[in-house]
Protein backbone atom coordinates (compact mmCIF):
# COMPACT_ATOMS: atom_id res chain seq x y z
CA UNK A 1 0.00 0.00 0.00
CA UNK A 2 1.44 3.20 -0.54
CA UNK A 3 1.72 5.73 1.95
CA UNK A 4 -1.05 8.46 1.98
CA UNK A 5 1.28 10.93 2.85
CA UNK A 6 3.93 10.54 0.09
CA UNK A 7 1.03 10.51 -2.40
CA UNK A 8 0.18 13.94 -2.15
CA UNK A 9 1.24 16.15 -4.47
CA UNK A 10 3.59 18.99 -3.68
CA UNK A 11 3.21 22.04 -4.95
CA UNK A 12 7.07 22.67 -5.74
CA UNK A 13 7.37 19.23 -6.95
CA UNK A 14 7.19 19.53 -10.63
CA UNK A 15 9.74 23.25 -10.67
CA UNK A 16 12.45 22.46 -12.73
CA UNK A 17 15.75 24.68 -11.97
CA UNK A 18 15.15 28.87 -12.32
CA UNK A 19 17.32 29.83 -15.99
CA UNK A 20 17.36 33.59 -16.80
CA UNK A 21 17.53 34.79 -20.28
CA UNK A 22 21.41 34.37 -21.22
CA UNK A 23 22.00 30.89 -21.85
CA UNK A 24 25.25 30.80 -23.71
CA UNK A 25 28.62 33.14 -23.07
CA UNK A 26 27.47 34.46 -27.04
CA UNK A 27 24.55 35.88 -25.41
CA UNK A 28 26.23 36.96 -22.39
CA UNK A 29 28.87 39.21 -24.69
CA UNK A 30 26.23 40.36 -26.34
CA UNK A 31 24.26 41.54 -23.37
CA UNK A 32 27.72 43.21 -21.73
CA UNK A 33 28.19 44.65 -25.34
CA UNK A 34 24.73 46.60 -25.37
CA UNK A 35 24.54 47.68 -22.10
CA UNK A 36 27.59 49.65 -23.31
CA UNK A 37 26.73 50.96 -26.46
CA UNK A 38 23.05 51.61 -26.13
CA UNK A 39 23.82 54.33 -22.97
CA UNK A 40 26.70 55.97 -25.30
CA UNK A 41 24.92 56.41 -28.62
CA UNK A 42 22.07 57.76 -26.48
CA UNK A 43 24.46 60.37 -24.84
CA UNK A 44 25.91 61.39 -28.40
CA UNK A 45 22.48 61.90 -29.66
CA UNK A 46 21.46 64.04 -27.38
CA UNK A 47 24.10 66.07 -27.57
CA UNK A 48 24.24 66.46 -31.24
CA UNK A 49 20.61 67.34 -30.50
CA UNK A 50 21.26 70.10 -28.00
CA UNK A 51 24.32 71.46 -29.86
CA UNK A 52 22.23 71.72 -33.41
CA UNK A 53 20.88 74.63 -32.00
CA UNK A 54 24.13 76.70 -31.95
CA UNK A 55 25.60 75.56 -35.26
CA UNK A 56 25.64 78.54 -37.87
CA UNK A 57 24.21 77.60 -41.17
CA UNK A 58 26.88 77.52 -44.43
CA UNK A 59 27.97 80.92 -45.54
CA UNK A 60 27.20 82.93 -41.97
CA UNK A 61 29.85 85.25 -40.95
CA UNK A 62 29.59 83.64 -37.29
CA UNK A 63 33.03 82.65 -37.19
CA UNK A 64 34.34 85.58 -39.03
CA UNK A 65 37.30 87.80 -37.05
CA UNK A 66 35.01 90.50 -36.24
CA UNK A 67 31.97 88.54 -34.80
CA UNK A 68 34.85 86.15 -32.49
CA UNK A 69 36.39 89.41 -31.30
CA UNK A 70 32.50 90.74 -30.63
CA UNK A 71 32.28 87.27 -28.21
CA UNK A 72 35.27 87.19 -26.43
CA UNK A 73 34.80 91.00 -25.79
CA UNK A 74 35.31 92.21 -22.15
CA UNK A 75 31.67 92.81 -20.46
CA UNK A 76 32.65 96.62 -19.51
CA UNK A 77 35.09 98.85 -20.93
CA UNK A 78 36.88 102.45 -19.67
CA UNK A 79 36.74 105.53 -21.63
CA UNK A 80 39.13 108.18 -20.86
CA UNK A 81 38.14 111.45 -21.75
CA UNK A 82 40.37 114.39 -21.91
CA UNK A 83 38.02 117.98 -21.52
CA UNK A 84 40.24 119.91 -23.20
CA UNK A 85 40.47 117.95 -26.28
CA UNK A 86 36.74 119.12 -27.85
CA UNK A 87 37.47 116.18 -30.58
CA UNK A 88 36.40 114.00 -27.94
CA UNK A 89 33.46 115.10 -26.69
CA UNK A 90 30.01 113.75 -27.68
CA UNK A 91 27.55 116.36 -29.98
CA UNK A 92 24.18 116.73 -28.71
CA UNK A 93 22.63 114.30 -31.31
CA UNK A 94 25.16 111.70 -30.39
CA UNK A 95 23.94 111.62 -26.54
CA UNK A 96 20.75 111.45 -27.89
CA UNK A 97 20.97 108.37 -29.74
CA UNK A 98 22.76 106.84 -26.81
CA UNK A 99 20.78 107.65 -23.91
CA UNK A 100 18.09 110.27 -24.11
CA UNK A 101 16.31 108.48 -27.17
CA UNK A 102 15.00 105.26 -24.94
CA UNK A 103 12.37 107.85 -23.57
CA UNK A 104 12.46 111.77 -25.27
CA UNK A 105 12.13 109.00 -28.55
CA UNK A 106 8.93 107.44 -28.02
CA UNK A 107 7.78 110.14 -25.31
CA UNK A 108 7.23 107.69 -23.02
CA UNK A 109 7.26 108.05 -18.74
CA UNK A 110 5.94 111.71 -19.59
CA UNK A 111 8.93 112.86 -21.49
CA UNK A 112 8.56 115.70 -24.44
CA UNK A 113 8.89 113.55 -27.41
CA UNK A 114 11.76 114.95 -29.81
CA UNK A 115 9.92 117.33 -32.63
CA UNK A 116 6.91 118.22 -30.70
CA UNK A 117 6.21 121.37 -30.39
CA UNK A 118 3.82 121.59 -28.39
CA UNK A 119 5.22 119.24 -25.46
CA UNK A 120 8.73 121.08 -25.54
CA UNK A 121 7.36 124.71 -25.70
CA UNK A 122 6.21 125.02 -21.63
CA UNK A 123 9.72 123.68 -21.45
CA UNK A 124 11.56 126.09 -23.64
CA UNK A 125 9.97 129.08 -21.98
CA UNK A 126 11.96 128.29 -18.55
CA UNK A 127 15.44 128.72 -20.71
CA UNK A 128 18.18 126.93 -21.19
CA UNK A 129 19.83 126.82 -17.98
CA UNK A 130 16.32 125.32 -16.28
CA UNK A 131 16.45 122.77 -19.04
CA UNK A 132 19.87 122.04 -18.23
CA UNK A 133 19.26 121.81 -14.36
CA UNK A 134 16.86 119.25 -14.86
CA UNK A 135 18.73 116.92 -17.48
CA UNK A 136 21.68 117.32 -15.05
CA UNK A 137 20.06 116.65 -11.41
CA UNK A 138 17.26 114.63 -12.73
CA UNK A 139 13.57 115.04 -12.96
CA UNK A 140 10.32 113.26 -12.03
CA UNK A 141 10.86 109.72 -13.87
CA UNK A 142 14.27 111.00 -15.39
CA UNK A 143 17.46 110.13 -13.44
CA UNK A 144 20.58 112.28 -13.79
CA UNK A 145 22.28 112.88 -16.88
CA UNK A 146 18.93 110.61 -18.21
CA UNK A 147 21.00 107.32 -16.73
CA UNK A 148 24.21 108.43 -18.70
CA UNK A 149 27.78 109.47 -17.72
CA UNK A 150 28.63 112.46 -19.76
CA UNK A 151 30.02 115.78 -19.43
CA UNK A 152 27.88 118.68 -18.45
CA UNK A 153 29.23 119.62 -21.72
CA UNK A 154 27.91 116.85 -24.16
CA UNK A 155 24.15 116.71 -21.37
CA UNK A 156 23.85 120.62 -22.33
CA UNK A 157 24.70 120.04 -25.95
CA UNK A 158 21.92 116.80 -26.02
CA UNK A 159 19.74 119.61 -23.90
CA UNK A 160 19.91 122.31 -27.13
CA UNK A 161 19.22 119.39 -29.40
CA UNK A 162 16.30 118.27 -28.15
CA UNK A 163 14.83 121.75 -27.46
CA UNK A 164 15.93 123.08 -30.93
CA UNK A 165 14.40 120.42 -32.26
CA UNK A 166 11.09 121.54 -30.92
CA UNK A 167 11.21 124.86 -32.07
CA UNK A 168 14.03 126.43 -29.80
CA UNK A 169 16.55 128.71 -31.12
CA UNK A 170 19.71 127.71 -28.57
CA UNK A 171 23.78 128.26 -29.48
CA UNK A 172 25.28 124.83 -29.15
CA UNK A 173 28.06 124.70 -25.99
CA UNK A 174 30.97 125.00 -27.16
CA UNK A 175 34.07 123.69 -25.27
CA UNK A 176 36.82 126.08 -23.77
CA UNK A 177 40.17 126.48 -25.76
CA UNK A 178 43.21 126.01 -24.11
CA UNK A 179 44.51 129.88 -24.53
CA UNK A 180 40.64 130.77 -23.54
CA UNK A 181 40.74 128.63 -20.44
CA UNK A 182 44.47 130.03 -19.37
CA UNK A 183 42.72 133.71 -20.03
CA UNK A 184 39.90 132.88 -17.53
CA UNK A 185 42.29 131.69 -14.83
CA UNK A 186 44.54 134.85 -15.31
CA UNK A 187 41.71 137.27 -15.06
CA UNK A 188 40.90 137.12 -11.26
CA UNK A 189 44.43 137.37 -10.16
CA UNK A 190 45.14 140.75 -12.91
CA UNK A 191 42.17 142.29 -11.82
CA UNK A 192 43.36 141.51 -7.91
CA UNK A 193 45.04 144.52 -6.22
CA UNK A 194 48.77 145.07 -5.79
CA UNK A 195 49.98 144.40 -2.20
CA UNK A 196 50.62 148.13 -0.76
CA UNK A 197 54.41 148.71 0.05
CA UNK A 198 55.22 150.79 3.37
CA UNK A 199 58.18 151.99 2.63
CA UNK A 200 60.13 151.97 6.77
CA UNK A 201 61.06 155.75 7.57
CA UNK A 202 64.68 156.12 8.45
CA UNK A 203 65.93 156.81 12.24
CA UNK A 204 66.07 160.24 12.77
CA UNK A 205 69.62 161.04 13.65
Amino acid sequence: MSDPQHAQHHPHAEDGPHEGPIKTPKQLILAVLFAFVVPIAAIVLLVSYVNAHMRHAAGSDALSAQAIAARVQPVGTVEVKDLSDASTLKSGEQVFQKVCISCHGSGVLGAPKLGDAAAWGPRIGQGYEALLHSALKGKNAMPAQGGGDYADLEVGRAVVYMANQGGAKFAEPQAATPAASAAAAAAPAASEPAPAVVAASAPAK
